[in-house]
Protein backbone atom coordinates (compact mmCIF):
# COMPACT_ATOMS: atom_id res chain seq x y z
CA UNK A 1 0.00 0.00 0.00
CA UNK A 2 1.23 3.47 -0.88
CA UNK A 3 1.16 6.22 1.74
CA UNK A 4 0.38 9.56 0.07
CA UNK A 5 1.02 12.79 1.97
CA UNK A 6 0.12 16.45 1.32
CA UNK A 7 2.79 18.94 0.25
CA UNK A 8 1.74 22.55 -0.07
CA UNK A 9 5.30 23.80 -0.64
CA UNK A 10 8.93 22.63 -0.70
CA UNK A 11 9.22 22.57 3.09
CA UNK A 12 6.17 20.35 3.39
CA UNK A 13 7.35 18.19 0.51
CA UNK A 14 10.63 17.54 2.30
CA UNK A 15 8.77 16.79 5.54
CA UNK A 16 6.44 14.36 3.78
CA UNK A 17 9.29 12.32 2.31
CA UNK A 18 11.57 12.58 5.33
CA UNK A 19 8.83 11.35 7.67
CA UNK A 20 7.77 8.34 5.66
CA UNK A 21 5.59 9.14 2.66
CA UNK A 22 6.00 6.94 -0.40
CA UNK A 23 4.49 9.74 -2.49
CA UNK A 24 3.27 13.30 -2.15
CA UNK A 25 0.75 15.52 -3.92
CA UNK A 26 0.84 19.26 -4.51
CA UNK A 27 -0.71 22.00 -6.60
CA UNK A 28 0.60 24.68 -8.94
CA UNK A 29 -0.71 28.20 -9.41
CA UNK A 30 -4.50 28.31 -8.81
CA UNK A 31 -5.39 25.14 -10.69
CA UNK A 32 -6.00 22.97 -7.63
CA UNK A 33 -8.71 22.88 -4.98
CA UNK A 34 -6.28 24.41 -2.49
CA UNK A 35 -5.55 27.57 -4.42
CA UNK A 36 -4.63 29.37 -1.19
CA UNK A 37 -2.03 26.78 -0.20
CA UNK A 38 1.65 27.57 -0.73
CA UNK A 39 1.61 25.91 -4.12
CA UNK A 40 4.79 25.28 -6.08
CA UNK A 41 6.43 28.20 -7.83
CA UNK A 42 6.30 27.54 -11.56
CA UNK A 43 9.71 29.17 -11.92
CA UNK A 44 11.61 26.56 -9.90
CA UNK A 45 11.04 22.96 -11.04
CA UNK A 46 14.68 22.10 -10.33
CA UNK A 47 14.22 22.76 -6.60
CA UNK A 48 11.24 20.41 -6.56
CA UNK A 49 13.25 17.75 -8.42
CA UNK A 50 16.07 17.97 -5.86
CA UNK A 51 13.70 17.37 -2.95
CA UNK A 52 11.71 14.70 -4.79
CA UNK A 53 14.61 12.49 -5.79
CA UNK A 54 13.30 9.11 -6.88
CA UNK A 55 10.05 9.34 -4.89
CA UNK A 56 6.62 9.81 -6.44
CA UNK A 57 5.00 13.24 -6.83
CA UNK A 58 1.51 14.00 -8.13
CA UNK A 59 0.10 17.33 -9.32
CA UNK A 60 -3.45 18.33 -8.41
CA UNK A 61 -5.16 20.00 -11.38
CA UNK A 62 -8.59 19.33 -9.98
CA UNK A 63 -10.61 22.53 -10.20
CA UNK A 64 -13.45 22.75 -12.70
CA UNK A 65 -12.16 24.76 -15.64
CA UNK A 66 -14.11 27.56 -17.27
CA UNK A 67 -13.21 28.62 -20.81
CA UNK A 68 -10.80 31.30 -19.64
CA UNK A 69 -9.15 28.79 -17.30
CA UNK A 70 -8.42 26.43 -20.19
CA UNK A 71 -6.66 29.22 -22.01
CA UNK A 72 -4.65 30.09 -18.92
CA UNK A 73 -3.77 26.44 -18.30
CA UNK A 74 -2.50 26.03 -21.84
CA UNK A 75 -0.33 29.11 -21.38
CA UNK A 76 1.22 27.48 -18.30
CA UNK A 77 1.46 23.90 -19.54
CA UNK A 78 5.06 24.18 -20.75
CA UNK A 79 6.13 25.34 -17.29
CA UNK A 80 4.04 22.66 -15.57
CA UNK A 81 5.50 19.96 -17.85
CA UNK A 82 8.99 20.93 -16.66
CA UNK A 83 8.20 19.60 -13.19
CA UNK A 84 8.95 15.96 -12.32
CA UNK A 85 5.30 15.05 -11.81
CA UNK A 86 4.53 11.35 -12.11
CA UNK A 87 0.77 11.84 -12.37
CA UNK A 88 -1.94 14.48 -12.54
CA UNK A 89 -5.00 14.42 -10.30
CA UNK A 90 -7.91 15.51 -12.50
CA UNK A 91 -11.62 16.07 -12.00
CA UNK A 92 -12.47 17.86 -15.26
CA UNK A 93 -11.99 15.60 -18.34
CA UNK A 94 -11.84 18.70 -20.51
CA UNK A 95 -8.15 19.13 -19.72
CA UNK A 96 -7.18 15.63 -20.87
CA UNK A 97 -6.24 16.68 -24.43
CA UNK A 98 -3.89 19.32 -23.01
CA UNK A 99 -2.24 16.84 -20.66
CA UNK A 100 -1.86 14.21 -23.37
CA UNK A 101 -0.12 16.71 -25.64
CA UNK A 102 2.25 18.16 -23.08
CA UNK A 103 2.88 15.29 -20.62
CA UNK A 104 2.03 12.11 -22.51
CA UNK A 105 3.95 9.82 -20.14
CA UNK A 106 2.29 11.06 -16.94
CA UNK A 107 -0.38 8.93 -15.33
CA UNK A 108 -3.91 10.18 -14.80
CA UNK A 109 -5.53 9.95 -11.37
CA UNK A 110 -9.22 10.72 -11.01
CA UNK A 111 -9.90 13.31 -8.30
CA UNK A 112 -12.39 12.60 -5.56
CA UNK A 113 -14.23 15.68 -6.88
CA UNK A 114 -15.36 13.56 -9.82
CA UNK A 115 -17.54 11.55 -7.41
CA UNK A 116 -16.64 8.02 -8.43
CA UNK A 117 -18.74 5.83 -6.12
CA UNK A 118 -19.49 2.74 -8.25
CA UNK A 119 -17.72 0.18 -10.37
CA UNK A 120 -19.24 1.22 -13.71
CA UNK A 121 -17.92 4.76 -13.29
CA UNK A 122 -14.53 3.34 -12.34
CA UNK A 123 -14.53 1.24 -15.52
CA UNK A 124 -15.46 4.27 -17.61
CA UNK A 125 -12.53 6.32 -16.33
CA UNK A 126 -10.19 3.33 -16.62
CA UNK A 127 -11.19 2.93 -20.25
CA UNK A 128 -10.39 6.55 -21.09
CA UNK A 129 -6.93 6.32 -19.58
CA UNK A 130 -7.07 6.78 -15.81
CA UNK A 131 -4.80 4.40 -13.88
CA UNK A 132 -6.04 5.41 -10.43
CA UNK A 133 -9.38 6.38 -8.92
CA UNK A 134 -9.48 8.60 -5.85
CA UNK A 135 -12.75 7.29 -4.51
CA UNK A 136 -15.62 9.43 -3.29
CA UNK A 137 -15.45 9.89 0.46
CA UNK A 138 -19.04 8.69 0.87
CA UNK A 139 -18.17 5.03 0.26
CA UNK A 140 -18.17 2.30 2.89
CA UNK A 141 -15.44 -0.32 3.00
CA UNK A 142 -17.96 -2.88 1.78
CA UNK A 143 -18.70 -0.74 -1.28
CA UNK A 144 -14.98 -0.28 -1.92
CA UNK A 145 -14.51 -4.04 -1.78
CA UNK A 146 -17.28 -4.44 -4.36
CA UNK A 147 -15.62 -1.93 -6.69
CA UNK A 148 -12.28 -3.68 -6.25
CA UNK A 149 -13.82 -7.04 -7.17
CA UNK A 150 -15.42 -5.57 -10.31
CA UNK A 151 -12.44 -3.47 -11.41
CA UNK A 152 -9.24 -5.28 -10.38
CA UNK A 153 -7.03 -3.49 -12.92
CA UNK A 154 -7.23 0.07 -11.60
CA UNK A 155 -5.63 1.49 -8.45
CA UNK A 156 -7.99 2.61 -5.68
CA UNK A 157 -7.03 5.54 -3.47
CA UNK A 158 -8.96 6.52 -0.34
CA UNK A 159 -8.66 9.24 2.29
CA UNK A 160 -7.40 7.97 5.59
CA UNK A 161 -6.87 11.08 7.73
CA UNK A 162 -7.84 14.75 7.84
CA UNK A 163 -10.74 17.12 7.32
CA UNK A 164 -14.06 15.99 5.93
CA UNK A 165 -16.59 18.18 4.12
CA UNK A 166 -20.31 18.51 4.76
CA UNK A 167 -20.92 18.59 1.00
CA UNK A 168 -20.96 15.64 -1.36
CA UNK A 169 -17.28 15.00 -2.16
CA UNK A 170 -16.54 18.64 -1.52
CA UNK A 171 -18.98 20.08 -4.07
CA UNK A 172 -20.14 22.98 -1.92
CA UNK A 173 -21.52 26.45 -2.61
CA UNK A 174 -21.68 27.65 1.00
CA UNK A 175 -18.35 29.48 0.81
CA UNK A 176 -19.27 31.13 -2.48
CA UNK A 177 -22.59 32.27 -1.04
CA UNK A 178 -21.23 33.62 2.23
CA UNK A 179 -17.76 34.87 1.28
CA UNK A 180 -17.73 35.01 -2.53
CA UNK A 181 -15.00 32.35 -2.51
CA UNK A 182 -15.86 29.23 -4.47
CA UNK A 183 -14.84 25.87 -3.05
CA UNK A 184 -15.07 24.45 -6.57
CA UNK A 185 -12.52 26.98 -7.77
CA UNK A 186 -9.95 26.30 -5.06
CA UNK A 187 -10.77 29.21 -2.73
CA UNK A 188 -12.94 27.68 0.01
CA UNK A 189 -13.37 29.99 3.03
CA UNK A 190 -14.39 27.00 5.19
CA UNK A 191 -17.66 28.68 6.13
CA UNK A 192 -18.80 25.38 7.60
CA UNK A 193 -16.12 25.77 10.31
CA UNK A 194 -17.24 29.22 11.47
CA UNK A 195 -18.91 29.59 14.87
CA UNK A 196 -22.54 30.67 14.74
CA UNK A 197 -24.98 32.14 17.27
CA UNK A 198 -28.78 31.93 17.01
CA UNK A 199 -30.68 35.19 16.53
CA UNK A 200 -34.39 35.75 17.20
CA UNK A 201 -34.21 32.59 19.28
CA UNK A 202 -34.49 30.00 16.50
CA UNK A 203 -34.65 31.51 13.05
CA UNK A 204 -31.32 33.16 12.24
CA UNK A 205 -27.66 32.70 13.10
CA UNK A 206 -24.86 35.24 13.25
CA UNK A 207 -21.20 34.36 12.78
CA UNK A 208 -19.16 35.69 15.69
CA UNK A 209 -16.67 37.64 13.52
CA UNK A 210 -19.33 38.95 11.14
CA UNK A 211 -21.85 40.85 13.31
CA UNK A 212 -24.96 41.95 11.52
CA UNK A 213 -24.84 39.17 8.92
CA UNK A 214 -27.67 36.71 9.57
CA UNK A 215 -28.34 33.28 8.09
CA UNK A 216 -31.46 31.16 8.68
CA UNK A 217 -31.15 27.96 10.71
CA UNK A 218 -32.90 26.14 13.53
CA UNK A 219 -30.63 25.01 16.35
CA UNK A 220 -30.13 25.30 20.11
CA UNK A 221 -28.50 27.94 22.31
CA UNK A 222 -25.30 29.99 22.18
CA UNK A 223 -22.87 29.21 19.35
CA UNK A 224 -23.15 26.08 17.26
CA UNK A 225 -21.03 24.22 14.72
CA UNK A 226 -23.85 22.33 13.05
CA UNK A 227 -22.19 22.69 9.64
CA UNK A 228 -18.75 21.46 10.68
CA UNK A 229 -18.06 17.78 10.09
CA UNK A 230 -15.70 15.67 12.15
CA UNK A 231 -12.24 14.82 10.88
CA UNK A 232 -11.53 11.35 9.56
CA UNK A 233 -9.00 9.16 11.39
CA UNK A 234 -8.48 5.58 10.23
CA UNK A 235 -5.12 4.82 11.85
CA UNK A 236 -6.67 1.90 13.77
CA UNK A 237 -8.31 0.38 10.69
CA UNK A 238 -5.58 0.09 8.06
CA UNK A 239 -5.96 -3.69 7.95
CA UNK A 240 -9.62 -3.32 7.04
CA UNK A 241 -8.73 -0.83 4.31
CA UNK A 242 -6.15 -3.22 2.91
CA UNK A 243 -8.63 -6.10 2.98
CA UNK A 244 -11.20 -3.96 1.13
CA UNK A 245 -8.71 -3.51 -1.69
CA UNK A 246 -7.44 0.04 -1.08
CA UNK A 247 -4.06 0.53 -2.77
CA UNK A 248 -3.28 4.07 -1.62
CA UNK A 249 -3.85 5.73 1.75
CA UNK A 250 -4.25 9.48 1.33
CA UNK A 251 -3.67 12.07 4.05
CA UNK A 252 -5.58 15.34 3.68
CA UNK A 253 -3.97 18.66 4.62
CA UNK A 254 -2.16 20.77 2.02
CA UNK A 255 -3.18 23.87 3.99
CA UNK A 256 -1.67 22.49 7.20
CA UNK A 257 1.89 23.01 8.48
CA UNK A 258 5.03 20.99 7.84
CA UNK A 259 4.71 19.86 11.46
CA UNK A 260 1.26 18.41 10.76
CA UNK A 261 2.50 16.74 7.59
CA UNK A 262 5.47 15.17 9.35
CA UNK A 263 3.73 13.92 12.49
CA UNK A 264 0.68 12.49 10.72
CA UNK A 265 2.71 10.91 7.91
CA UNK A 266 5.12 9.35 10.39
CA UNK A 267 2.32 7.82 12.47
CA UNK A 268 0.62 6.26 9.46
CA UNK A 269 3.89 4.99 8.02
CA UNK A 270 4.81 3.28 11.30
CA UNK A 271 1.35 1.76 11.59
CA UNK A 272 1.38 0.65 7.97
CA UNK A 273 4.80 -0.95 8.29
CA UNK A 274 3.66 -2.72 11.45
CA UNK A 275 0.60 -4.13 9.71
CA UNK A 276 2.44 -5.21 6.56
CA UNK A 277 5.64 -6.56 8.11
CA UNK A 278 5.34 -6.52 11.88
CA UNK A 279 8.18 -4.01 12.20
CA UNK A 280 8.20 -1.74 14.15
CA UNK A 281 6.63 -3.63 17.04
CA UNK A 282 3.28 -2.79 18.56
CA UNK A 283 4.67 -0.82 21.52
CA UNK A 284 6.95 1.32 19.35
CA UNK A 285 4.17 1.91 16.84
CA UNK A 286 1.79 3.00 19.59
CA UNK A 287 4.19 5.77 20.65
CA UNK A 288 4.05 7.30 17.16
CA UNK A 289 0.29 6.89 16.86
CA UNK A 290 -0.15 8.74 20.16
CA UNK A 291 1.55 11.74 18.57
CA UNK A 292 -1.54 12.29 16.40
CA UNK A 293 -3.13 13.92 19.45
CA UNK A 294 -0.39 16.56 19.42
CA UNK A 295 -1.28 18.23 16.11
CA UNK A 296 -4.21 20.52 15.35
CA UNK A 297 -7.30 18.38 15.18
CA UNK A 298 -11.05 18.28 15.55
CA UNK A 299 -13.13 15.47 16.92
CA UNK A 300 -12.51 12.42 14.77
CA UNK A 301 -14.58 9.71 13.18
CA UNK A 302 -14.21 6.84 10.75
CA UNK A 303 -16.11 8.76 8.08
CA UNK A 304 -18.47 6.62 5.99
CA UNK A 305 -16.28 3.51 6.08
CA UNK A 306 -18.32 1.66 8.71
CA UNK A 307 -21.64 3.49 8.33
CA UNK A 308 -23.00 7.02 8.55
CA UNK A 309 -23.70 7.36 12.25
CA UNK A 310 -20.40 8.98 13.28
CA UNK A 311 -19.96 11.33 10.35
CA UNK A 312 -23.55 12.58 10.47
CA UNK A 313 -22.92 14.04 13.95
CA UNK A 314 -21.17 17.44 13.65
CA UNK A 315 -18.13 18.25 15.69
CA UNK A 316 -18.96 19.93 18.99
CA UNK A 317 -15.55 21.53 19.49
CA UNK A 318 -13.10 23.88 17.82
CA UNK A 319 -9.62 22.72 16.85
CA UNK A 320 -7.61 21.25 19.72
CA UNK A 321 -4.17 22.87 19.77
CA UNK A 322 -1.85 21.97 22.63
CA UNK A 323 1.57 22.39 21.03
CA UNK A 324 3.34 25.22 19.24
CA UNK A 325 5.56 24.30 16.32
CA UNK A 326 8.75 26.34 16.75
CA UNK A 327 10.66 25.24 13.68
CA UNK A 328 13.05 22.77 12.15
CA UNK A 329 16.65 21.79 12.78
CA UNK A 330 18.68 22.70 9.71
CA UNK A 331 22.11 21.72 8.42
CA UNK A 332 24.98 21.06 10.82
CA UNK A 333 27.36 24.01 10.41
CA UNK A 334 29.98 22.85 12.93
CA UNK A 335 30.13 19.81 15.22
CA UNK A 336 26.98 19.84 17.33
CA UNK A 337 25.80 23.23 16.00
CA UNK A 338 22.82 23.39 13.65
CA UNK A 339 20.98 26.04 11.67
CA UNK A 340 17.51 27.01 12.89
CA UNK A 341 14.55 27.41 10.53
CA UNK A 342 12.00 29.02 12.81
CA UNK A 343 8.25 29.55 12.58
CA UNK A 344 7.99 30.95 16.12
CA UNK A 345 10.34 32.52 18.66
CA UNK A 346 12.57 30.20 20.67
CA UNK A 347 14.09 31.18 24.02
CA UNK A 348 16.82 29.60 26.11
CA UNK A 349 15.47 27.72 29.12
CA UNK A 350 12.35 26.53 27.32
CA UNK A 351 11.57 22.85 27.71
CA UNK A 352 11.39 22.04 24.03
CA UNK A 353 10.62 18.72 22.41
CA UNK A 354 12.52 17.43 19.38
CA UNK A 355 10.96 14.93 16.99
CA UNK A 356 12.62 12.80 14.34
CA UNK A 357 11.48 10.29 11.74
CA UNK A 358 12.24 7.46 14.16
CA UNK A 359 12.12 9.35 17.47
CA UNK A 360 8.61 10.10 18.85
CA UNK A 361 10.06 13.02 20.81
CA UNK A 362 12.76 13.84 23.31
CA UNK A 363 12.77 16.75 25.75
CA UNK A 364 15.60 19.27 25.92
CA UNK A 365 16.01 22.32 28.15
CA UNK A 366 19.82 22.28 28.06
CA UNK A 367 20.19 23.61 24.52
CA UNK A 368 22.25 26.69 23.65
CA UNK A 369 21.15 29.36 21.19
CA UNK A 370 23.48 31.37 19.00
CA UNK A 371 22.76 34.45 16.96
CA UNK A 372 23.70 35.13 13.36
CA UNK A 373 27.17 36.22 14.48
CA UNK A 374 27.71 32.92 16.31
CA UNK A 375 27.58 34.50 19.78
CA UNK A 376 25.43 33.01 22.52
CA UNK A 377 22.00 34.62 22.78
CA UNK A 378 18.88 34.18 24.89
CA UNK A 379 16.38 34.07 22.02
CA UNK A 380 16.02 33.80 18.27
CA UNK A 381 12.95 35.20 16.54
CA UNK A 382 10.86 33.86 13.70
CA UNK A 383 12.65 34.27 10.36
CA UNK A 384 15.85 35.49 12.06
CA UNK A 385 19.08 33.65 11.32
CA UNK A 386 20.29 31.64 14.28
CA UNK A 387 21.79 28.38 15.46
CA UNK A 388 21.20 25.78 18.15
CA UNK A 389 23.47 23.44 20.10
CA UNK A 390 20.99 20.82 21.32
CA UNK A 391 21.47 19.05 24.61
CA UNK A 392 20.31 15.78 23.01
CA UNK A 393 21.29 14.01 19.80
CA UNK A 394 19.50 15.37 16.72
CA UNK A 395 19.77 15.30 12.94
CA UNK A 396 18.87 17.85 10.24
CA UNK A 397 15.13 17.78 9.66
CA UNK A 398 14.16 17.23 13.29
CA UNK A 399 11.11 19.25 14.37
CA UNK A 400 11.05 21.55 17.39
CA UNK A 401 7.88 22.14 19.41
CA UNK A 402 6.80 23.27 22.88
CA UNK A 403 3.81 22.19 24.93
CA UNK A 404 1.50 25.19 25.05
CA UNK A 405 -2.25 24.52 25.46
CA UNK A 406 -4.34 26.58 23.09
CA UNK A 407 -1.53 26.82 20.57
CA UNK A 408 -1.79 26.82 16.80
CA UNK A 409 0.24 24.58 14.46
Amino acid sequence: MELLAPAGNLEKLDAAYRYGAHAAYAGVESFSLRARADNFDLADPDAVARVKGDRKLYCALNVYFHEADLVRLEEHMEAIAAFPFDAFIVSDPGILPLLRRHVPRAELHLSTQANCVNSETAKFYRDIGFSRIVLGRELSLAEIASIRASVPDVELEAFVHGAMCLAYSGRCFLSAWMADRSANRGSCAHSCRWSYRPQDRFYYIEEEKRPGEFYPVIEGENFTSILSSRDIRMIDHLSEMRDAGVDVLKIEGRMKSAYYTAVVTRAYRKQLDHILSGSPGAAETAAFVAELDKVSRRESSTGFYFGREEIEVPTATEYSRDYTFLGTVGAERSPGCYELHLKNRIESGMRIELLGPDVPFVEDNAFELLGEDGATTTAVNHNARGFIRPGVPVEPGYLIRIHRPGARN
